[in-house]
């Protein structure tokens, strides 16, 4: 009879140690993949349709240019700094993580075990059953996806050489201290303050960040602030279905395991998205006669962003009621508010990303504060007995701590992003001259998006032809249509 072997797949080996779980490190490895997905091709594609024509290739380069960027930043310093030993209350110390030694062991964020008030061991320190590489790279798509975010502010007019400068830097001094104070073990991680997906950390961040560079930056042309149509439509959807898509792995994958609170964030995440999408339709459809793509495209973005820091915390009817409220309330800030008051306009963001992000990040925590349901709770957060408003107990402050959290977050950004900014400011023109702004991607890249001339291009015989190949042919002197 022949001996019962495991098969080799299940097998302890080197590459295989008994502290692996391999769906784990399925699942994180492909949420990671999904959370990249998001930025690229996704917000790649949605940037570069969603602004006009003469900005396509600029605003798409700008988001490409920044996950490749954060890429290197994050694996040579900022990583630690994020989930490293404590340096500060709310920052890592520095470090590369590229060894090795390092990388192929079991993950695990050092500061990030909680104690009782006696001392005693409140929960054990976070180490999930897969190596420190899949935690390093999934990590490291979400503060990509921070900085993306952050661009959509910014988009036509940002110096392209200022925007190279400013993406390490914010990753470094400003994301960096929201995700070690909420996530890696810092001061909010330990006071309990709930962000399950980064509603704080990136969204939050992202649309303060995003607000307050655009008002150091300055405003588009004129005439690009009254009329800024989206060159494609269809391929602005192609990317927000990659995004909505992709939150897939950006919800599913945080509680670092395959499990059945990640099963819930999932769910969750898709219920809040479409109330959120259907309720911001039938607002438009109500007081502007007709429903917006574009606007189906923003209620579709805050409801994600709001189910974000309790995607896994809340019952899927309170997902719904989230929904709701993050396709109305961002909806009146940004169609009501903004036309009203001044500071609004004056700053000129140029995709809401402070509405979309800043306000419905904000208004997910504080209702995850609300609804926090307790056992759920008790598979995801350190602080044991954790739980929402409603649910009596603690509730009340947990409703505190989430307006104290993200008025941390809030703070933080707008000062950090202002020294940056002014900083660079000192070397390199944080706007583009106005020549650049009048003619566009033409002027910035010497590429166009579209094969065709107008739009701000000044059109230039010895740079642009009729033809593609390299055959002499004589242009005709006049007339619009060519007969061939």
């Amino acid at each position: 009879m022949a001996a019962s072997v495991l098969p080799s797949a299940y097998q302890t080996s080197a590459s295989s140690p008994d502290w692996l779980n391999k769906g784990d490190n399925a699942w994180q490895m492909t949420s990671a993949t999904l959370v990249g997905l998001q930025s690229v091709p996704g917000l790649v594609i949605l940037y570069g349709s969603i602004v006009k024509k003469k900005w396509a290739v600029n605003s798409a380069f700008m988001a490409l240019y920044a996950f490749s960027a954060v890429v290197i930043c994050w694996v040579t310093w900022a990583y630690k700094m994020s989930f490293g030993e404590e340096l500060l209350p709310f920052w890592g110390k520095a470090g590369p993580a590229l060894g090795q030694k390092f990388l192929i062991k079991q993950a695990a964020l050092p500061a990030s075990t909680q104690y009782h008030s006696n001392g005693e061991v409140e929960t054990a320190m976070i180490t999930p059953f897969y190596p420190m590489a899949s935690m390093v790279w999934f990590q490291c798509v979400f503060a990509a996806i921070a900085v993306i975010l952050l661009a959509g502010s910014l988009l036509g007019r940002m110096n392209i050489r200022a925007w190279m400068a400013f993406v390490p830097l914010w990753l470094t001094f400003s994301y960096t201290v929201g995700a070690f104070s909420l996530w890696g073990g810092g001061f909010l991680f330990h006071w309990g303050v709930m962000d399950y997906s980064g509603g704080y950390v990136i969204h939050l961040s992202s649309g303060v960040a995003g607000f307050t560079a655009a008002y150091w930056v300055g405003p588009r042309l004129t005439i690009d602030r009254e009329r800024f149509p989206p060159n494609n439509v269809l391929m602005t959807l192609a990317g927000a279905g990659l995004l909505w898509m992709g939150w897939a792995g950006f919800n599913g994958g945080d509680p670092y395991s395959a499990n059945i609170d990640s099963s819930m964030a999932v769910l969750n995440t898709n219920i809040c998205a479409a109330t959120s999408l259907l309720v911001w339709t039938w607002l438009d459809v109500i007081f502007f006669g007709k429903p917006s793509v574009i606007g189906a495209v923003q209620g579709m973005i805050t409801g994600l962003v709001c189910i974000t820091p309790g995607a896994g915390l809340v019952q899927g009817w309170a997902a719904i009621i989230m929904g709701i409220l993050s396709g109305s309330i961002p909806w009146f800030t940004m169609m009501v508010v903004h036309k009203r008051w001044t500071l609004l306009q004056q700053v000129d963001d140029t995709l809401g990303v402070f509405h979309t992000h800043a306000v419905a990040g904000y208004l997910g925590g504080i209702l995850t504060g609300l609804f926090a349901e307790p056992t759920l709770c008790a598979l995801f957060l350190p602080v044991t007995n954790s739980r929402g408003g409603i649910y009596g107990g603690s509730g009340g402050t947990q409703i505190l701590k989430q307006i104290v959290g993200g008025a941390f977050i809030i703070g933080w950004n707008i000062v950090s992003t202002s020294i940056i900014c002014v900083v660079i400011g000192l070397v390199i023109p944080l706007r583009m001259s106005d020549e650049q702004l009048l003619i566009g991607d033409d002027a910035v890249h010497g590429e166009e998006a579209y094969a065709l001339w107008g739009d701000g291009e000044k059109y230039d015989g010895t740079k642009h032809g009729f033809y593609s190949d390299d055959t002499t042919h004589h242009r005709p002197v006049s007339g619009a249509t060519q007969v061939l």
